[in-house]
């Protein structure tokens, strides 16, 4: 079920400042997943435990480019975020190394 909700975390400069100042990561979710699932699957998959949960959506854009042929237009798709707050003294290392 956490693998469903939590597609990916996001790896930003930004996020990383949070993380590492005030125990807050951000994760793209699941457009359908509301606050209560994304606080479970996060405690369940990096066994860590959960203060806070704050998300945004951010709506699908259109894209064009210039390429030899012609204009090339195409959407790129609206994501779900999530900012997880950590209780203090609890952090996610992303990077696996010890």
């Amino acid at each position: 079920m956490a693998k469903e909700i939590l597609v990916k975390p996001l790896i930003t400069e930004k996020t990383e400042r949070f993380g590492e100042d005030s125990g807050v990561y951000g994760f793209v979710v699941a457009r359908g997943a509301n606050k209560i699932e994304i606080k479970k699957a996060v405690e369940s998959f990096y066994n860590v435990s959960v203060k806070s949960v704050k998300t945004s959506i951010l709506p699908g854009k259109l894209k064009t480019r210039s390429t030899k042929k012609g204009v090339s237009k195409g959407y790129k798709p609206a994501i779900k975020k999530a900012y997880v707050t950590l209780t203090a003294g609890e952090s996610i290392n992303f990077y696996g190394d010890n």
